[in-house]
């Protein structure tokens, strides 16, 4: 029987795999889209099965030749540009594919376990899992508010768990094919490595300058959910997947210049001392995001532990003071 991860090259779905091989799970049928063929190096250190096309995959998969074949169905494949203007794509690849998937793991009684995001809530102020709360600013929010609420319509008629993620702010490696869109922490990384100093937005919303807040959560804590759930519990339902503790922009610049400075044997510095000393920039807020920036996020996690799960969560400090020791290995190898 063959685990299949949609979005398998990508930054989450990469990391699954490795999650799923270190459980001995390596019967993996890894699906994806290699026309940014750069991610193909996020499947090298993985065991897998086999690979396909997401367009194969699904011609495939709707002609029958994976029936009694798939335990799971992991899909993190998606398009996550928030700034992505052609709606059309997004819904198709987004929304469509995954009722697609949906429909036939229903049919199959095949577990699904999806991504969705935090997204969904626009501007929040609070984020938990229910309709009143949600109100997304862009056409990728929504296209994945759309599918919870088609979830959330078959949930008591389905056949085999359905559970859906709601990513915050997640960080970590291989994240690099990303480019624009991979995470503060990677972006102020390589600022403050090549510039010698990290770029934040100036005060928005309320807030002062690097203090917006958002749940920043380290990917090998949101592999960690999906693998508690996978663990044969019916605990269908559509969860938040954060730390549940906002931390400013500044908490992350700070928790990247430390971490760096650690690496050479320099003294921690408090927040003040990194803009007194002018390791932190300030640039203006661009205007093709007003009105589509969340400036605050904070997971609320009651549901996701009612449902089981117990983990802790790293803090900005501890999982970014992790991921910068990652990258300047990297960059230390290249």
């Amino acid at each position: 029987m063959y685990t299949v991860v949609t979005g398998a090259a990508g930054f989450i779905g990469s990391r699954i795999i490795a999650g799923l091989n270190q459980r001995g799970v390596t019967d993996i049928i890894a699906v994806d889209n290699l026309e940014n063929a750069d991610k193909f190096r996020n499947l090298v250190p993985g065991e897998i099965a086999d690979y396909f096309d997401k367009r194969e995959f699904l011609e495939r998969l709707l002609a029958g030749q994976f029936e009694d074949t798939v335990d799971a169905v992991l899909h993190q494949g998606a398009c996550s540009d928030t700034m992505q203007s052609d709606g059309r794509y997004m819904m198709d690849n987004n929304y469509r594919y995954s009722r697609v998937l949906l429909d036939w793991c229903q049919d199959e009684e095949v577990p699904y376990l999806y991504a969705s995001s935090a997204s969904v809530y626009g501007a929040g102020p609070v984020f938990r899992e229910e309709r009143r709360f949600e109100a997304p600013l862009n056409v990728y929010g929504y296209s994945k508010f759309l599918f919870d609420q088609h979830v959330r319509r078959r949930l008591a008629r389905r056949s085999a768990p359905v559970v859906g993620f709601r990513y915050f702010n997640v960080y970590g490696p291989n994240e690099a094919h990303k480019g624009r869109m991979a995470s503060v922490a990677y972006h102020a990384f390589n600022q403050f490595l090549d510039a010698g100093k990290v770029k934040l937005f100036v005060g928005s919303a309320g807030y002062g300058d690097g203090e917006q807040r958002r749940d920043f959560v380290h990917v090998d804590d949101v592999v960690a959910v999906n693998m508690h759930f996978l663990g044969g519990r019916d605990a269908s339902g559509i969860y938040n997947c954060g730390t549940g503790r906002a931390q400013t922009f500044n908490d992350v610049a700070r928790a990247v210049v430390n971490g760096v400075r650690a690496a050479r044997g320099e003294a921690a510095l408090a927040l003040e001392d990194v803009v007194a000393e002018g390791l932190i920039e300030y640039v203006p807020f661009p205007s093709q995001l007003v009105g589509k920036y969340q400036s605050y996020t904070e997971a609320d996690l009651s549901q996701l532990r009612a449902a089981g799960y117990a983990g802790e969560f790293m803090s900005v400090e501890q999982g970014v003071g992790a991921y910068v020791g990652e990258l300047l290995g990297a960059r230390g190898a290249a």
